[in-house]
């Protein structure tokens, strides 16, 4: 059984008070996965949000039927698959687990009936979701451009 506890140990939900949290527990689900399984695939569709609670997560994407670039890491207390929040109709990434995982899940619509209940709850969570795609998009851009910088046709342009 999931404890409040438990989700005091993701770092999204660590903002939110008891009483939040306790609203919360009814929806949250307790998903396991074995190494090498996907909990979901680049066009699922986006109906779960993820917050892993133990193993490693890698987040994926699919250039061409051969190649695949992992773009992130996902370490227990974070969270991933937040299409599913913002009324994204697909997963645009292939989330597979580099080792077992113990993921908390909420289904789209049951949080954001919640959050339509409680917009306290909603604005908390809103806002920890833009802190958390603003952080990845800083990484991502420091990634692109630290990758011009070193490629060798471009580079001389410098």
């Amino acid at each position: 059984m999931i404890s409040r506890e438990d989700l005091k140990q993701i770092v999204m939900l660590g903002y939110l008070t008891d009483e939040m949290l306790d609203q919360l527990l009814p929806i949250t689900e307790l998903l396991h996965f074995d190494k090498n399984e996907y909990i979901f695939r680049q066009g699922d569709k986006a109906e779960r949000f993820f917050m892993l609670q133990q193993g490693k997560v890698l987040l994926e994407q699919r250039i061409t039927d051969k190649i695949t670039v992992s773009v992130s890491a996902i370490k227990p207390g974070y969270s991933f698959g937040w299409s599913a929040m913002l009324d994204e109709e697909f997963f645009t990434t292939d989330a597979i687990c580099a080792e077992a995982c113990e993921v908390f899940s909420f289904r789209d619509k049951k949080i954001k009936t919640l959050f339509e209940k409680d917009h306290s709850l909603g604005f908390i969570m809103s806002q920890r979701l833009l802190r958390i795609m603003k952080k990845r998009y800083n990484i991502r851009t420091e990634q692109f451009i630290k990758t011009i910088r070193h490629h060798p046709e471009i580079s001389r342009l410098f």
